[in-house]
């Protein structure tokens, strides 16, 4: 080979090497353009009122004969009827359901020993109201019922036995805290990139993220469901794209 031709041929390489150090350089600018984003979170909340309020009242009664047991069960839901009547509750709007009898003779984990009150009958009166702060004073003047003869217990299928505060129209507030959401999440944006010195760009993701109904009340011990009034809270998350 000439040293002409050889010349030639290293003036190609080298232009060739310099054109695709070039090309890759503008590759990796435009890759670290397109990672110029900013992720931020918007959030609503609002005040929201339960609008149903589920109460169960679980009777027990028992004795040492089936028929006099059943009596008072009888006896002890008409004077619970009574209760909820003069709490100016709908006596019509709550319903009779898991009645069940137990027998202490045929308990094959019992002692062998049959007790004074052979026979347990336990009933519950479900309590369903569309005005929530009726029920929740009822509530609080159980022991009226108790001082009455009527004999209650907790635990079971309902847990404490308490009532459960429901809020139904979320779906009402989700179009107007969505818009919250985003708009307070675009606000972040718009100051990190001032703060940044850069543009704002438009989005390039978002996630709504999920609604949560919590106890207005946040403290150990206090449960969404015991509290009428609630909090409704949904986080958005979006991604802008910053410009130079």
């Amino acid at each position: 080979m000439s040293f002409d031709r050889w010349n030639l041929s290293a003036l190609i390489v080298s232009i060739g090497m310099a054109i695709g150090g070039f090309l890759a350089g503008n590759g990796i600018a435009r890759v670290r353009a397109a990672d110029r984003v900013v992720t931020v979170k918007g959030i609503s909340e609002r005040e929201a009122r339960a609008d149903l309020a589920i109460w169960p009242l679980r009777i027990v009664a028992a004795d040492n004969d089936l028929s006099r047991a059943y009596a008072q069960l009888q006896t002890s839901l008409s004077r619970t009827r009574q209760f909820l009547a003069a709490q100016r509750l709908d006596t019509l709007q709550s319903e009779l359901q898991d009645f069940a009898v137990q027998d202490a003779n045929t308990n094959q984990y019992g002692s062998g020993q049959t007790s004074a009150s052979r026979f347990v009958i336990h009933q519950t009166v479900v309590v369903r109201s569309t005005r929530p702060e009726l029920v929740l004073a009822a509530s609080q003047r159980v022991a009226e019922l108790v001082s009455a003869g009527v004999v209650l217990s907790s635990g079971g299928e309902y847990g404490s036995g308490g009532p459960t505060f429901i809020f139904t129209g979320l779906n009402k507030l989700k179009p107007q805290m969505i818009a919250e959401a985003t708009a307070r999440a675009r606000e972040g944006a718009e100051q990190f990139a001032r703060d940044s010195r850069s543009g704002l760009g438009g989005i390039r993701r978002a996630s709504q993220g999920v609604f949560e109904i919590l106890p207005r009340d946040q403290a150990q011990g206090i449960t969404e469901a015991s509290q009428i009034v609630k909090t409704v809270r949904v986080v958005s998350t979006v991604e802008y794209s910053l410009e130079q």
